[in-house]
């Protein structure tokens, strides 16, 4: 078992435009005069989740002079008011619903940046009244959400953007355009890897009485999720180690990290996965589960079927530091991947490193660059970024935008890593029958079979409870 050396940098690696050169890309059809624009050229934004990522969203669509951020949601006024002092014109509620009910007329658009337990609910709710939709990754909390937030997509006609931005970089265009031109063959392993979880995770459930804080309306931040008293261990940085409210480390980091594998490869959804744990999730050998939570570390293998037919393709993920083996062509003091991780491309012909984000993309041994001729460019890019991406389609209207990442992309890819968590799960109920695992630094391995059409796990019934969860009375979605 190999670890590397956590870190908490994440770069902020898909920067838009300046304004100036937004508005470049985006002018106006009727110009009233310097810098004005038509009520008839805007597109009116409602947030949902106003603070933490939502208010770095916001921001990123008001740098369009298309953009008039009309409504903000929040369940907690206190991590929303700086979006409020942002945008004071726009109206303030806590509870989503309300607002949509309300503003249903003055919106065309809403932007989702809850917990992951929350963004199905709230997109659909957002789409089945016709707006478009802009949902931070992952995706969804669950598999079968994953498949209604595709359709709902198509159904309602509505434009739709994840919110993995390396999806609109020029770094993973490059690496499909090296990939397509043959460099390194078929491939037919990859190996993907990332430093988090760099929150706590492993950990016995909370306990313990706290007074929920009077900004806070608790019961709105559970979502659908069952009620539980409130602790500061959820609320508002730690949700993510804890399967009622987020996906762990592959709900953090795999739609950035994997997001190359299936732009690059003929793969949609996988047959087989496996997941191990390593010991050092156990304190001291203990082998006490804690199935609220996630575990500090895993490690998921999958296998895709290739869409041509031509043989299987096997995907790994390395998560809580650790690595796959480090290749061979890897240079004396090179760094493998970047600071976040990375993704290497095995094929018959050679070798393809990217780091987060599908950022520099490169052959194995480095110095091959020097020596290689780059394919021309033949994919579009995306200068104005991932966010504006999204405005200028939904200002386009269905099916005259594009997006890099729409929720009929969007979806199979997060099943496929929803996928990863239902088997992290599955490895921790008291049936599972977990095998003897090759590395003796882990403490077993559980093998899954995936049968895709009907969403259902063939071999072991008792995972099927985590493709679809139970929904409070209120939350429901359909």
């Amino acid at each position: 078992m190999t670890v590397f050396k956590k870190g908490v940098s994440r770069r902020n690696f898909v920067k838009n435009t300046s304004l100036a050169a937004g508005a470049a890309m985006i002018v106006p059809r009727h110009v009233l005069g310097r810098g004005y624009v038509a009520p008839s050229d805007t597109l009116n934004i409602a947030g949902i989740g106003a603070g933490g990522k939502g208010k770095d969203d916001l921001k990123h669509f008001a740098e369009s002079p298309k953009v008039n951020i009309v409504a903000l949601c929040d369940v907690d006024e206190k991590r929303a008011e700086e979006s409020r002092k942002r945008f004071p014109k726009a109206r303030f509620y806590k509870d989503f619903r309300e607002m949509l009910a309300k503003e249903k007329n003055n919106i065309d658009a809403c932007s989702v940046s809850t917990p992951d337990n929350v963004h199905a609910v709230a997109s659909l709710a957002a789409m089945q009244l016709g707006k478009h939709v802009y949902c931070q990754k992952p995706l969804c909390h669950d598999i079968y959400e994953a498949r209604l937030m595709a359709e709902a997509a198509k159904k309602y006609k509505v434009v739709t953007q994840m919110g993995n931005q390396g999806g609109s970089s020029d770094g993973v265009r490059q690496a499909k355009e090296m990939y397509d031109s043959g460099m390194i063959g078929q491939v037919h392993t990859v190996q993907v890897w990332t430093n988090r979880p760099i929150w706590p995770q492993g950990l016995p459930t909370p306990t313990g009485k706290f007074e929920v804080p009077k900004e806070l309306d608790w019961n709105l931040w559970l979502g659908p999720a069952k009620y539980i008293d409130y602790n500061p261990a959820y609320h508002p940085w730690s949700w993510r180690g804890w399967n009622a409210f987020g996906t762990g480390a592959l709900g953090d980091m795999a739609c950035h990290m994997m997001d190359p594998v299936f732009r690059l490869l003929p793969i949609d959804f996988p047959t087989e996965v496996e997941c191990s744990i390593p010991t050092s999730w156990m304190p001291n050998g203990d082998e006490a589960k804690y199935p609220e939570g996630f575990p500090a570390a895993s490690q998921i293998h999958l296998k895709y079927p290739r869409k041509d037919g031509k043989g299987d393709i096997r995907v790994s993920w390395y998560d809580g530091g650790l690595l796959p083996p480090l290749p061979d062509e890897l240079m004396p003091g090179e760094q493998f991947g970047g600071d976040d991780g990375g993704a290497l491309f095995i094929g018959t012909k050679g070798k393809m490193i990217v780091d987060c984000y599908g950022e520099r993309p490169r052959l194995l041994p480095s110095k091959l660059m020097a020596q290689t001729t780059l394919p021309p460019k033949t994919l579009p890019r995306v200068p104005e970024g991932h966010y504006l991406q999204w405005v200028n389609a939904c200002m386009a209207g269905y099916g005259n935008g594009t997006t890099s990442s729409p929720f009929e992309y969007a979806g199979p890819f997060t099943e496929s890593i929803l996928i990863g968590n239902l088997a992290i799960r599955s490895w921790n109920l008291p049936n599972s029958k977990k095998v003897k695992d090759d590395d003796a630094d882990y403490l077993g391995r559980i093998k899954l079979l995936w049968d895709a059409k009907n969403m259902r796990i063939t071999n072991f019934d008792e995972a099927n409870q985590f493709v679809k969860r139970e929904y409070r009375e209120g939350w429901k979605i359909s």
